[in-house]
Order: C-alpha cells, then sequence, then structure tokens
C-alpha cells in the first residue's frame, strides 16, 4: 500500500510539472503588452526594466518617518525631495536634483552649494554615503544629517512619487513632488 502510494504521488508531481517552461525561459515570456503588467508597472507593483530612480523610498522608525519622493525632470534628469526624522521637533528637508552617474545617481542639493553625492541602490534600497561633504551639513538644522541615510524602496511608480505627504516646517501635509 506504502509503495502504491508513493509510486502514486511522484505520478503527480511529475504530471505537476509538465508543459511548464524552465526558469530561465519563464524570465524571457513576460509580455509587456499584458495588460495586467501594464497596470502592475504603473502601479510600481513590480519594476520597470530600466534602472531609473523614479519613485517613493520610505521607511518608519521609533523617532519618525524618513521619506524621498523622485519623479522625472526631463531627459535623463529627476528633482527630488527627500526628508529624515531625528525625533520629536528635529527633521531635515532637502530637496535637488538626480542625475545617472555610472551605475548610480549624482544628488545635486541646491540649497547647499557644493552639496552632492553619489549614491547606489543596492537590493532595492538607496544608500547615501556615511560621509558628506561639509557643504552639507547647511541642509538640516542643529547636529542632524542626511550622511548615512538608507531608504527602501516602496515604488517605482511616478504617480505614487507625486502623491507622497511629508509635513512642512509649519506642520503643514504637502506632496512636495505632485507638480
Amino acid at each position: 500500500m506504502r509503495r502504491a502510494s508513493a509510486a502514486l504521488l511522484a505520478g503527480v508531481l511529475l504530471l505537476a510539472g509538465c508543459g511548464r517552461p524552465p526558469p530561465e525561459q519563464n524570465e524571457k515570456a513576460i509580455d509587456a503588452g499584458n495588460p495586467l503588467e501594464i497596470a502592475a508597472r504603473e502601479r510600481g507593483i513590480v519594476r520597470p526594466e530600466a534602472q531609473v530612480p523614479t519613485g517613493v523610498f520610505e521607511r518608519s522608525h521609533d523617532l519618525g518617518r524618513d521619506a524621498m519622493c523622485v519623479v522625472p525632470d526631463g531627459a535623463g534628469r529627476w528633482r527630488f525631495v527627500v526628508t529624515a526624522a531625528f525625533g520629536p521637533g528635529l527633521s531635515c528637508t532637502a530637496t535637488g536634483q538626480i542625475a545617472q552617474e555610472g551605475d548610480g545617481w549624482r544628488m545635486r542639493f541646491p540649497a547647499a552649494e557644493g552639496c552632492e553625492a553619489l549614491v547606489h541602490e543596492d537590493e532595492d534600497e538607496l544608500r547615501l554615503p556615511g560621509n558628506l561633504p561639509p557643504q552639507c551639513d547647511r541642509l538640516c538644522p542643529d547636529r542632524a544629517s542626511l550622511s548615512g541615510l538608507r531608504l527602501p524602496r516602496a515604488s517605482w511608480s511616478e504617480q505614487d512619487a507625486k502623491r507622497l505627504q511629508i509635513r512642512d516646517r509649519q506642520g503643514n501635509m504637502i506632496r512636495p513632488c505632485g507638480n
């Protein structure tokens, strides 16, 4: 009886695998014109083929919420707004432009002349360098800094980036990438 059950189970498993392409063919068989695929890409649920910074990066922690929205700003350029929380009443918000550079992106912060950083997205997490140039000290109040900020990607969607809400300096909720 055990031998017959094992043979039956092996036969069922063997049949279950029939008709499935090998994994490498499965990846090639993505139909970019499929309405479900299009909707998933537009919503930011699946990663688009091209590596671009457009989207939302965000994380919550004990001291508050860190977030960044990135939207296109011309051919090969993007603009961003980033905010980092360091506890009650202490946060840092900065704006700037991003341009692709090698396998990373160059972030420039016009509010602090000479403040720029080469950032990378590793395993769907944007990582700012641990040491930013001294000119970047003007971006944040007191001893706060964007150095070493790590933001997991929440979405690849431009629409999500435009809808992201953060608090301004007066405490009002705004959509900084929305316009």
